[in-house]
């Protein structure tokens, strides 16, 4: 018997893992009442082993809030969390000398970190663009608009983003791309799309994730590649991030999926995912692994062969959009093997949640449940946007 999903049935099972595991792990416990923000740094049992804050982590657990409060229940409590968060961006962490926002900050917004890169203000953009819509609040759409054009103007200027290297090398990378369209289908979702505005930054990603980084002749997308799109034969450049890769065949399936089922797009979201979960996947232990190299020599990184949660959410996704656009049997067969070897290995059946980082064999790594890299967003991303393509929200 051919291989299917139960639409109806993991609908269910997801926005009960949303709902019921994971929204209550993390909430209220997540709220700070005197400084104003979200918490993020828990240990197995909700104990608070740090009170820094990660700037992105404002956005994007503002953002799952408001996605929920958008799309499940006006529920009071989570928009005030999540204005908590909006405003404590707002006031705390940006800073006054170039309108940038920090990356690291205490718990009251003292600064303690600014990186190069601008994630924090697309995660700020699809934030308030999602506040916009839930409160009716014009300033906020105004605040999504700002951070977006902050966004792209610091990763698509020349020269504009403070350079990592020296310059001998030149690079490009697919991260701001994946950013870049996701942040994109956001804002359109909330704000509209006066003059195509949005759908143009979308089509110019997709342009460069087929023409730069998509190599069909290998199978592989890369992460870093040359201004022209040629692979460059060393450590950084070869790595492969399968994880990131899947998690952006299914930002162009959502593309594809929003104009109607289109068929070229599909096809370039599915072999980013097909190809992605072939290298990426643990053949003898299961799981996802971390990094892998695109002609199959050793990976620098030490953490490569470690089993991270989000790629395994990103999988989830993916393969649950994927089967509803295409119906094809792998996969069903795949979601089911990303579904179960994560719900064993990752699930903490006791407190709720996902632990964040497992060993290669699938022993766990240590109990933290949020880091400045964890929050409230992947996982419940993902148990969102499951339940929401099974018909359950």
């Amino acid at each position: 018997m051919a291989a299917t999903l139960d639409l109806t049935t993991l609908g269910a099972f997801y926005r009960r893992q949303l709902l019921e595991d994971v929204l209550p792990f993390w909430f209220p416990r997540a709220y700070d009442e005197k400084n104003g923000g979200l918490y993020h740094c828990f240990d197995a049992d909700g104990t608070l082993v740090d009170t820094d804050k990660s700037v992105w982590a404002q956005g994007r657990m503002a953002w799952m809030l408001l996605t929920m409060y958008n799309s499940i229940e006006k529920n009071p409590d989570w928009l005030k969390w999540a204005e908590s968060a909006l405003n404590f961006l707002t006031a705390k962490c940006v800073d006054p000398a170039d309108g940038r926002m920090y990356f690291h900050v205490e718990a009251d917004g003292t600064p303690i970190r600014k990186r190069r890169y601008a994630y924090s203000e697309s995660f700020a953009a699809i934030a308030f663009a999602a506040h916009a819509k839930a409160a009716g609040n014009e300033e906020s759409a105004k605040a999504a608009r700002h951070w977006f054009d902050v966004f792209t103007d610091i990763c698509f200027t020349p020269g504009k983003m403070v350079p990592k290297f020296t310059g001998n090398r030149p690079t490009t990378g697919l991260g701001t791309r994946m950013i870049t369209l996701a942040t994109a289908q956001e804002l359109r979702k909330y704000l509209g799309d006066e003059d195509g505005f949005y759908t143009g930054w979308i089509d110019r990603c997709i342009n460069d994730l087929r023409t730069l980084f998509m190599k069909p002749e290998l199978k592989a997308v890369m992460e870093v590649v040359s201004p022209d799109g040629a692979i460059i034969d060393h450590f950084d450049e070869r790595t492969l991030n399968p994880g990131h890769t899947i998690e952006g065949g299914w930002f162009v399936l959502e593309e594809a999926r929003f104009r109607g089922n289109d068929p070229e797009l599909i096809k370039v979201g599915c072999d980013m995912i097909d190809w992605a979960f072939a290298r990426g996947w643990d053949k003898e232990n299961g799981g996802l692994l971390y990094f892998t190299d695109v002609y199959g020599k050793p990976v620098q990184e030490y953490w490569h062969n470690m089993k991270f949660w989000w790629p395994h959410d990103e999988a989830l996704i993916a393969m649950t959009l994927a089967y509803k656009l295409t119906g094809e049997e792998r996969y069903a067969i795949c979601h089911d093997m990303v579904h179960n070897w994560a719900f064993s290995h990752f699930q903490d059946v006791q407190h709720g949640d996902w632990f964040g980082y497992l060993n290669k064999d699938g022993s766990r790594a240590n109990t933290l449940k949020g880091s400045l890299w964890k929050s409230f967003f992947h996982h419940p991303r993902a148990m969102w946007f499951c339940a929401h393509y099974c018909g359950a929200i």
